[in-house]
């Protein structure tokens, strides 16, 4: 982390993974664990097994697809997470650096870049959704790792300008392209962009904090530039922190094929419970849940375990992040041919009644109130369902006087329709 040595990740004759953090690291002053799952003990009792492999395969991008053009362009021996990485594992989500044992890590207290004008912003762009030759970029000293299950890239904005980042400095945006058709329906995503946009303009209007973002087109290439939050400038302007953070499947020692709580990743309440420990846990708990009743009022269907994540301070103190990764699926439902049924939109954590409902159309202001209860938010739960509710018309003027003149009205209308009726339906839990 930050130039420092954490630990070792092997993985012995058997196939068994393992992790040992290094005495040194323990030792300083501000140690931290590499996961709230792991955390610090002495080298001579490593963790093994699953929840180390979990913790590693977490960094890289979930779709297999993605995975086989990063073997494909790096040259990794096969597309399991130790191999992956030990090709592109410098630069991953929080100040995970990962080296083979015969590496020293570049000084990181200086910025190393390569300037990019706008089509070579765009060329950086096509390379991360092609398979290059083995050979014609293998020796390519910029190799990163995005989780998700979206063709993203990532560069430095230093002084106003977009660079490629070389040897230890870091990339400070990430660069998401549209989604295209996916599912077996094949829903148009194709507006995902301007989707996921808009979405975090909603939230943030709503007060919950949320990852910055922007529309840019570079060359052919349409993208949503998103600011990690995970980058911070040094105080004397020359070099780029990593700040260590983990998503909730990392968090919870959960794989990530287990991101939905349906398949048996962590939900609401284990999610809530892993926030009492937080720093300002009282506000957190309370935040994680407006986020939960805002995401059913969006009809934001992917709000899984990894797109949740937490800062990881020294001796182990954490604090939430902001929220990211949203997108309605307003806009793709319908009866008609590749649209998504409301019926069978589902959230991806289950809201607590006398059963537990993944259907987004079944999902009632009395069930968060359940849930409320459930997690110990019975106090501020109402209120806070409240304040949703009566503050959606507002947000829906103030968003609405952002957009832009040629903004698609197929995004926007149906996100904002949804918004405003599920809003209505949130005023009557009062009494």
């Amino acid at each position: 982390m930050n130039g420092e040595l954490v630990g070792h990740w092997t993985i012995d004759a058997t196939g068994q993974h393992e992790f040992r953090y290094a005495e040194t690291w323990i030792a300083a002053d501000e140690t931290r664990p590499l996961s709230l799952s792991m955390p610090l003990q002495p080298a001579d009792t490593p963790y093994r097994g699953d929840l180390v492999e979990s913790f590693f395969d977490n960094l890289l991008p979930d779709s297999i697809d993605i995975r086989r053009r990063v073997q494909a362009r790096f040259g990794a021996a096969s597309v399991s997470a130790f191999d992956l990485l030990f090709e592109v594992g410098r630069e991953c989500v929080g100040a995970v650096q990962l080296l083979p044992p015969d590496n020293q890590p570049e000084s990181i207290r200086q910025i190393d870049a390569e300037p990019l004008d706008e089509e070579g912003v765009a060329g950086e762009l096509r390379a991360a959704i092609s398979a290059a030759p083995l050979g014609q970029r293998d020796h390519d000293p910029f190799r990163i790792s995005l989780a998700g299950a979206q063709e993203k890239s990532a560069l430095l904005l230093h002084q106003g300008q977009w660079h490629r980042p070389t040897g230890a400095t870091p990339t400070t945006h990430i660069f998401k392209l549209p989604l295209g058709r996916v599912g077996n329906m094949q829903a148009d995503l194709s507006t995902s962009v301007e989707n996921e946009w808009l979405c975090r303009q909603i939230v943030h209007a709503f007060g919950i904090p949320a990852a910055n973002c922007q529309i840019a087109d570079f060359a052919d290439q349409h993208v949503l530039i998103v600011e990690r939050f995970d980058r911070r400038l040094a105080r004397d302007k020359t070099w780029w922190i990593r700040l260590p953070q983990e998503d909730m499947c990392q968090a919870t020692g959960s794989p990530a094929a287990a991101r939905y709580e349906a398949d048996g990743g962590p939900g609401i309440a284990a999610i809530s419970s892993l926030l009492m420990g937080s720093q300002d846990a009282i506000t957190e708990r309370r935040v994680f849940f407006q986020t939960q009743v805002l995401f059913w009022m969006l009809c934001a269907t992917d709000g899984h375990a990894k797109n949740f994540s937490v800062f990881i301070g020294p001796r182990g103190r954490f604090s939430l992040t902001p929220s990211y990764d949203v997108i309605s699926a307003y806009p793709i439902l319908g009866s008609g041919r590749n649209q998504l049924a409301p019926q069978k939109a589902k959230l991806a954590m289950a809201v607590l009644g006398k059963n537990r409902h993944y259907r987004w159309a079944e999902i009632q202001p009395r069930h968060w109130l359940s849930t409320a209860r459930e997690i110990g938010l019975k106090v501020t739960a109402e209120e806070d369902m409240l304040h949703l509710g009566d503050h959606a018309p507002r947000v829906v003027e103030e968003v609405s006087a952002m957009l832009p003149g040629d903004f698609p009205k197929a995004v926007s209308e149906p996100i904002f329709d949804g918004l405003l009726r599920s809003a209505k339906k949130l005023a009557h839990i009062a009494g």
